[in-house]
């Protein structure tokens, strides 16, 4: 056996396998070191987080499997390098007067396999997400599409949903409320067609590289779990003269630290995350690649209020008051985030931004001094200790915060005793969504550019992503109400509202509003930071 290390010989593992030609392939040196950005061969090494559960973009939910997928994929709309919403497959749309009705015209494009992509495809797609029996666990995502929700709940067929093919290249949208918003929610990979002649013929399988059509600018040529996902340029897409590069290889990279090293070594061209606390010392040894930018998103923390102990309130509140955001947004995070003290995060649009902690600035001390008064209260002391476990993410900055956490909480008293439990993010979030846990962290991207992508994942109707099990009625009237309401102000003063009820009753514990961090070669072109944070390799280019 070659004494080769393994990570270096895998672009000759994957010409064998896949049958690529050794140029094409293997993008290395004639040492067989591997090049991560390799501007001869146009290839790009991506280090990605975490391994993709699916590449289905109705069986996907994490920010990694969407770094794929968007490469993949385009739909109605799509995004430029900025983010900005731009005409993806429709080429155009008109909007009725009252909002609710939404005509998109088609350009005409073919799947990676040569058949037409047409209006029928995105009919077809659309229902399938919304079919209960896929048990899409994103679907919520689209229910301001007319029955939606009833046809996601089993209560109508599939056929009910406010979509249809007018004809090949016409399709059509009928909403419950206005959604000004829409061409951004429709960027969303929820929102993605899938190629119905075959997944008629493969069901779940698909996205199989071996069934696999796309859409996009890049299609699936491998993927062997949990090492690597192999795109390579899609010769039918539809703007395919203007993408430059021809290989990409995605692989898992829940350490940060050694995602970072393998940029360093310059086996990496991109790394999606790097550890905050080193990037003074990133900056000095990788000048040019430290790419640090404001992010819609969030960190925060569920508490399951299934079950006790935080089914009582009062709970709740002592650990969220007794939790010191600012000293972890200061020391943990070094690229310049932000304690968060409220849900939607600075920079959405058209959101007044006022709700907040009512106890937010208070010292940290009396919160401490009211916590401790709270848990008493609530029936925990020497003799009925508050014993339970905060479940993380065992990636990025993650663990650090944790023992952050756990000190904070110990702090409040000597009977308050909390385990941690680190595990990989795709788990984890699967033990989310399942309520299998006690008190779990968690980050929240904003799909589109509204408080709304945000309020939505406490409504009763949200269902898995409803990571804590809130359920208020006037939780629940408040939002729908704002999807009715037509002047923005008022419509944000309403979310608002809804916000901070939320706040108050604490199925969740804000940590921060943190910011992108990628290492990311200064000679990849095309790449434009952005607070979405994605970043499509259709507009990458080489600086020679």
């Amino acid at each position: 056996m070659s004494n080769q290390p393994f990570w270096t010989s895998r672009r000759a593992l994957l010409a064998g396998a896949g049958g690529l030609t050794a140029a094409a392939s293997l993008g290395a040196c004639s040492n067989g070191r591997v090049i991560g950005f390799d501007k001869a061969n146009r290839s790009l090494d991506i280090c990605n987080q975490g391994e993709p559960l699916s590449l289905d973009p109705h069986k996907a939910s994490g920010s990694w499997e969407n770094n794929i997928i968007g490469n993949m994929f385009v739909g109605l709309t799509t995004e430029n390098a900025k983010a900005e919403p731009i005409p993806g497959m429709a080429e155009r749309w008109e909007v009725s007067e009252d909002g609710r009705t939404w005509t998109f015209f088609l350009r005409q494009a073919q799947w990676s396999d040569g058949e037409p992509c047409d209006a029928h495809d995105f009919e077809f797609a659309i229902k399938r997400i919304l079919d209960p029996n896929n048990l899409a666990e994103y679907a919520a995502i689209l229910y301001p599409i007319k029955n939606a929700q009833a046809v996601n709940a089993g209560e109508m067929s599939p056929d009910n949903v406010g979509v249809r093919a007018l004809d090949d290249l016409t399709f059509e949208i009928q909403l419950e409320h206005p959604a000004p918003y829409l061409p951004e929610l429709l960027m969303h990979y929820t929102a993605y067609p899938v190629p119905k002649h075959i997944v008629e013929r493969h069901g779940d399988s698909w996205v199989h590289p071996d069934n696999i059509a796309v859409n996009g600018a890049f299609t699936l040529v491998k993927w062997w779990s949990n090492y690597i996902v192999h795109l390579q340029r899609n010769p039918n897409f539809f703007d395919a003269a203007n993408v430059a590069m021809e290989n990409l290889y995605f692989y898992p990279s829940n350490d940060v630290n050694a995602a970072a090293r393998k940029v360093m070594s310059g086996e990496a061209g991109w790394s999606t995350r790097f550890p905050s606390n080193q990037v003074n010392e990133l900056r000095r040894a990788l000048p040019g690649y430290v790419r640090v930018a404001p992010y819609l998103t969030c960190n925060y923390f569920s508490f399951n209020m299934t079950k006790p102990p935080f089914n009582d309130q009062r709970v709740r509140q002592a650990l969220c008051m007794a939790y010191d955001r600012d000293w972890v947004a200061a020391n943990i995070y070094r690229t310049g985030e932000q304690a968060a003290y409220k849900f939607v995060p600075p920079g959405i649009a058209n959101y007044p931004g006022t709700a907040r902690y009512r106890w937010a600035d208070q010292p940290i001390e009396q919160r401490r001094e009211e916590a401790r008064r709270l848990l008493t209260a609530a029936g925990y002391g020497p003799n009925n200790p508050l014993r339970f476990e905060f479940s993380h993410r065992n990636t990025s900055d993650n663990p650090r915060v944790a023992v952050i956490v756990q000190s904070n909480w110990r702090q409040i008293a000597p009977w308050v005793s909390v385990e941690l439990r680190g595990t990989e993010t795709q788990v984890h979030y699967a033990n989310l969504r399942a309520k299998n846990f006690d008190v779990g962290d968690g980050g929240w991207i904003a799909d589109y550019n509204d408080a709304k992508i945000y309020l939505y994942l406490l409504e009763t109707r949200t269902g898995p992503q409803n990571y804590p099990g809130y359920s208020n009625p006037e939780y629940d009237r408040l939002v729908h109400a704002s999807d009715f309401e037509m002047d923005a102000a008022r419509r944000g003063e309403i979310m608002s509202a809804a916000e901070q009820l939320a706040l108050d009753e604490a199925p969740i514990c804000m940590s921060v509003f943190i910011n992108s961090t990628n290492l990311v070669h200064p000679d990849l072109t095309g790449y434009e930071d952005n607070i979405n944070d994605y970043h499509r390799a259709r507009w990458f280019g080489i600086r020679t």
